[in-house]
């Protein structure tokens, strides 16, 4: 496979890009959460940068609806945060203080859904900003990234309770533990055959569980890699962060990791994304963007 590597540096320090996003347009939408902004790279290559109206807000992760709108979790503050396509920013603040809302993503009908780690709840918001939340069966799972299954239903991590989650769009929860004890799950996202992947940051694997909830797990070829977020990209692959290795890795659905180091000696990557397969798209929290463009697609 040929492909070329770039880091985009940002002109400001100690920003910490957190959370990326790319729309369908092609906009890439980023959390700086050390610099309390949300930030975007245009169709043109410009940076814009948005201020946040609560200070201190720890804004973490970020995606794009189908409308368009930019959402994201503000985790310190404990607000839901939308910017529009005219750099409007709002913020829904959640009915439980200290609910550090995590992972966010956008359920089969438009409604938003999110994570709230300490709260140990799933919420959605909806358009008018009224939000429902749901309470998980164990406390303390510290549920993290989550995402729109092609079964329709929310599936999310459970960090601490060492389980991948589900729940359906009336509030019913089915949690399925993972063969590796203590694997730490984060990020999870729908692959192109339909299973959800998912990535196990203390077990050091890639995992894969069917809308069945039968569980497949890939052991990582570096030790103590530490993978993060996890995006589909073109065909058969995914795509996914090694925070700890300092790489880019990418698996086939029959389970063949390879993986890319990053130029930049411990640029700490965290959140990825793809629209298209051909460009991933990746936070580096040493103040950089990453951009992986493939060559033969």
């Amino acid at each position: 496979m040929e492909f070329q590597l770039q880091e985009i540096n940002l002109a400001s320090k100690n920003t910490g890009p957190y959370g990326i996003a790319v729309s369908d347009r092609g906009e890439v939408w980023f959390t700086q959460h050390k610099a309390n902004r949300i930030s975007c790279i245009g169709l043109d290559g410009e940076l814009t940068e948005y201020p946040l109206p609560t200070p201190d807000a720890k804004v973490m992760c970020v995606m794009v609806s189908s409308k368009g709108e930019t959402w994201f979790t503000e985790n310190a503050a404990n607000n839901i945060g939308k910017i529009t396509k005219e750099g409007i920013v709002q913020e829904y603040p959640l009915p439980h203080s200290d609910s550090a809302p995590y992972g966010i993503t956008e359920g089969s009908n438009g409604d938003i859904w999110f994570t709230e780690m300490n709260g140990n709840r799933i919420g959605r918001i909806q358009e008018d900003g009224s939000i429902n939340e749901y309470d998980l069966p164990t406390q303390g799972s510290y549920p993290a990234f989550i995402t729109l299954g092609s079964d329709d239903a929310l599936w999310f991590t459970e960090n601490q309770n060492n389980a991948i989650g589900r729940i359906t769009e009336n509030g019913e929860v089915t949690e399925f533990p993972i063969p590796t004890p203590a694997s730490g799950p984060v990020g999870i996202t729908k692959g192109n055959d339909g299973a959800l992947w998912f990535v196990e940051i203390i077990g050091n694997k890639i995992g894969r569980i069917t809308t069945s909830g039968e569980i497949t797990e890939y052991e990582i070829p570096t030790p103590s890699a530490r993978p993060h977020a996890i995006t589909a990209g073109a065909g058969n692959e995914l795509w996914f962060t090694e925070w700890g290795a300092n790489k880019i890795g990418r698996i086939a659905d029959n389970g063949m990791i390879e993986e890319y180091p990053i130029e930049t000696p411990n640029a700490e990557p965290h959140g990825i994304s793809s629209r298209d397969g051909k460009t991933i798209w990746f936070a580096l929290e040493c103040d950089k963007i990453g951009k992986l463009s493939i060559m033969n697609v």
